[in-house]
């Protein structure tokens, strides 16, 4: 069962469901509007070694934006604290901006239930695109889930969200 727009704003008064900061506007009918995060951070190998080693860049958008280039992946984050002990959640791009060539979670779009933090967004686009942060670019749903919450809260490892440090690389600026 998914929660309806209405119901997402009901169970965030009631605390069974956290996205902070919060914006009533940004609900939905059956999700909530996430906003991208000020900081992207892009892999600095030529040839990336599944096994070894995965050193990143990372760098602040700049308000003026960035173009982002194909054939590169990029790692954002949403701005939002999302997550529920009750509800699972899943994150998607909205299709406005996949209109635009820019996909967003494409590969790990299921949260884990008991987990709330800001999520690492995947980050792919088809044609040089500028983008902005704290731009409206996915959609949370929260579902009910079934059975035994074994495991429940979740307290794996779910990455680092840090401060960028490092200046955008040159084909971004």
């Amino acid at each position: 069962m998914i929660l309806t727009g209405l119901e997402i704003a009901r169970e965030r008064a009631a605390n069974r469901l956290h996205i902070e900061p919060y914006i009533p506007e940004n609900i939905n009918p059956n999700s909530y509007n996430y906003r991208l995060g000020p900081v992207l951070r892009t892999h600095s190998s030529d040839v990336i070694d599944s096994l070894g080693s995965q050193p990143l860049k990372e760098f602040v958008i700049p308000a003026e934006g960035v173009v982002l280039l194909p054939n590169r992946i990029y790692l954002g984050t949403t701005l939002e604290e999302i997550g529920s002990d009750h509800y699972v959640t899943t994150l998607i791009g909205r299709s406005s901006i996949g209109r635009l060539g820019l996909f967003v979670q494409y590969a790990a779009d299921l949260g884990n239930l008991g987990a709330a933090h800001c999520w690492t967004l995947e980050i792919k686009v088809v044609q040089p695109l500028r983008i902005y942060p704290g731009m409206k670019i996915g959609q949370v749903s929260f579902w009910k889930p079934q059975g035994d919450r074994e495991g429940v809260p979740y307290t794996g490892f779910f990455g680092q969200h840090s401060v960028a440090t490092t200046a955008p690389p040159a084909h971004l600026s």
